[in-house]
């Protein structure tokens, strides 16, 4: 079956499965802030993008915090896609330890694809990454709002996106040709590339994939990984399947942690010395593999 094929086919078994894990602008880059020390408290709030449209988004955003409030400074952000028939909140062991090194956190809500959605369709995978695009915007006009909590803490030059199983897929659609430039990095888990996605501008990208993932398979994130035209690095979590390896004490949730972390921290603080970690932090002999074409970004 051509990768196609497999991707397509892939989605169908993404809705009898779920989703869950187990438990191009113009113009020079800003510079890079330097990457906080932490790890902070991480505070946590919702509010909804667009809560009068046709696709109304809720989104919880975790971020770090200090006593009652925002930790000082400015800092990059996550807009973190879930998989089907899953919810934000669900994968919040990962999300809330990226906040706790020094990242806001936005996970929406999708209105097709989440758990408990009334009227469910995978094929509505295929607007996720305008959706998530539209939680970006949100945040840049919120980084100027006027007594907003958040206002003048979120470095809105600098993006990431990450997602897990079809919120992988997610992540990749955002990568479409002509993106803008404040999206500055992309990680893959259980995923693969969308139609019109993983095009230029370039930027780097993450794969993380169980070896043995029923779901979507491994040849569809190698697929994706292969297409990748700018730096690229792929996790591989040997004998592991969709997603156990997301939950804290599971057999390779360490080494995501702290890959994904290191990964974070180079390509949106521009902090060198995470790029030296990184092979460091995937590498665990028996549990994963880690290989990659990874060129240092320019950062301002």
């Amino acid at each position: 079956m051509g990768v196609k094929r497999l991707a397509a086919a892939l989605l169908a078994a993404l809705v009898l499965a779920g989703c869950a894990p187990a438990t191009a602008a113009t113009g020079g880059p800003s510079p890079a802030r330097p990457a906080p020390e932490g790890p902070y408290a991480v505070g946590v709030r919702t509010f909804t993008v667009d809560p009068g449209s046709a696709r109304p988004l809720p989104v919880t955003l975790w971020y770090p915090a200090e006593g009652v409030g925002v930790a000082d400074g400015r800092f990059s952000v996550v807009v973190y896609s879930h998989g089907l028939h899953s919810l934000p909140g669900l994968h919040a062991e990962l999300t809330t330890r990226w906040a706790a090194a020094g990242f806001v956190v936005a996970a929406p809500t999708y209105p097709h694809t989440r758990r408990g959605a009334p009227r469910f369709s995978r094929a509505d995978v295929r607007h996720q990454p305008a959706d998530a695009w539209r939680v970006i915007r949100h945040l840049v006009r919120l980084d100027t709002r006027r007594g907003d909590p958040l206002a003048g803490h979120l470095d809105v030059a600098r993006f990431a996106a990450a997602g897990h199983s079809a919120g992988g897929f997610t992540t990749a659609g955002m990568f479409a040709s002509g993106h803008s430039a404040r999206l500055r990095a992309g990680i893959v888990i259980a995923g693969g590339g969308m139609a019109g996605g993983l095009a230029d501008p370039v930027a780097p990208l993450l794969f993380v994939h169980g070896t043995a993932d029923r779901i979507v398979p491994l040849a569809v994130g190698r697929a994706a990984y292969d297409r990748a035209s700018g730096p690229a690095a792929f996790l591989s979590l040997l004998g592991q399947g969709h997603g156990e390896y997301l939950g804290p004490g599971r057999r390779g949730f360490d080494q995501v942690l702290d890959t994904t972390t290191e990964f974070l921290r180079w390509t949106l603080y521009g902090d060198p010395a995470a790029r030296r970690r990184l092979t460091g932090a995937a590498l665990s002999p028996g549990v994963t593999t880690f290989e990659h074409r990874l060129s240092t970004p320019r950062f301002g």
